[in-house]
């Protein structure tokens, strides 16, 4: 049975970003806003990095949950104790681990589902279809249930897309090669990581990158090798030098490239090429130095990664894929091609097939669809963190 309803927005997603736009939302008054999810348990973050390490300081988070009336609304009227006055216990000037954070969102989420505004629905995004009319563009979504017994379609003049994004899977750098994928969500989560690595035979798991991400799963499987599983060995593939964030006069830079809070110790003491020898980490880690162009690249993996059995590739993160979204053009539905703004959260159609125009009514935020930052010494980046998601939608929500 498919039902149809009006809504002046439409949120997809309920990670960090996705709670952070229903925010927004409601502070302008702009009417009922629908918002789907699967399970509104804060996202990836909850699912897969409650174990993970910040790079971001408790006073950030707090600044996140606090930034608007609507949330501060909810956490007056959330029974104590709670994520929030847990939250406000920890040392605001150090990093924390992410359940810390995924808790504050699940404790917003669960006030918002409960605002006469908010109509949440459980479920998914499978098709958005934009009818352009001359006088006001309209969205038709269309949600398929989380049990797949209803389907449900709403009319909105904004669509906005929130659905995160997963670690790159790259393929194996040498083609062929029998070893096995170790997912990097995995390697993230120190309790799974112990379930899923042999300790009665020597195992040596291949890591690929130089990242916060990498240098994290450096970490746990460090610590791994210290305590549970001593035949445990590890080969560093990297291309470049250890990169960290540095405070300068009133900004950061590398502020979301670079190593920071436990990651950043780590390395500084361990990793670096003055210590790695010497250090307990030294012990577990061979660092393989793959710079030199993409040659010396393969025949440093075809060198060091046969007799590897696991590798992991932390290489970044891919965007989630997109529901259906096409545009009414006549009597067909025409594929929207489309490209984000990241100074507006807007989208364009992609000028090689459209036109180019900004497409109505179709915004995007969080890790898949980041602002675009760029330091005083020119150096461009994309900002992704909690409190950076709020920073850059409180600018631009208005113009939604």
């Amino acid at each position: 049975m498919t039902t149809t309803r009006k809504c002046a927005a439409v949120v997809v997603g309920a990670g960090p970003a996705g709670v952070a736009v229903v925010g927004n939302l409601l502070e302008r008054q702009l009417g009922s806003i629908a918002w789907i999810d699967p399970s509104f348990e804060s996202g990836r973050v909850n699912r897969k990095y409650r174990e993970v390490p910040s790079n971001t300081k408790v006073s950030f988070f707090q600044s996140y949950a606090t930034s608007l009336q609507p949330f501060r609304t909810i956490i007056e009227n959330t029974p104590r104790p709670n994520a929030f006055t847990t939250m406000a216990k920890l040392d605001q000037e150090k990093t924390c681990h992410l359940h810390y954070a995924a808790d504050m969102i699940r404790g917003l989420t669960n006030g918002l589902v409960k605002m006469e505004q908010v109509y949440a629905y459980q479920g998914f995004v499978t098709a958005a279809t934009l009818s352009s009319r001359p006088d006001q563009a309209k969205w038709t979504v269309r949600i398929k249930s989380a049990n797949e017994a209803d389907e449900l379609e709403i009319e909105t003049s904004r669509l906005i897309l929130c659905t995160g994004s997963h670690p790159t899977n790259l393929p194996v750098p040498i083609p062929g090669l029998e070893i096995h994928s170790l997912d990097l969500d995995t390697v993230l989560k120190p309790s799974l990581l112990a379930e899923t690595l042999p300790t009665t035979k020597p195992t040596t798991v291949a890591v690929v990158g130089a990242s916060h991400s990498a240098i994290l799963a450096l970490l746990n499987l460090v610590t791994l090798a210290q305590s549970s599983h001593p035949r445990l060995r590890v080969k560093w593939f990297t291309r470049h030098p250890l990169r960290y964030a540095e405070f300068m006069d009133g900004w950061i830079l590398r502020d979301n490239t670079g190593l920071k809070g436990l990651a950043a110790d780590f390395a500084r003491s361990q990793l670096e090429e003055n210590v790695l020898a010497t250090s307990a980490a030294g012990k577990i880690v061979t660092k393989v130095d793959c710079a030199g162009g993409e040659a010396k690249e393969k025949e440093m993996y075809r060198a060091n990664l046969p007799g590897c059995d696991y590798i992991t590739q932390a290489v970044g993160f891919t965007r989630d894929p997109l529901p259906q979204l096409v545009k009414d053009v006549g009597d067909e539905a025409k594929p929207l091609s489309m490209e984000f703004d990241h100074e507006t959260g807007a989208f364009h159609e992609t000028a090689a097939v459209g036109d180019g125009e900004k497409i109505p009514g179709l915004f995007g935020a969080g890790i898949a669809f980041p602002q675009r930052v760029v330091d005083p010494y020119g150096n461009v980046e994309y900002a992704v963190g909690f409190f950076k998601f709020m920073k850059f939608l409180k600018k631009v929500v208005p113009s939604w």
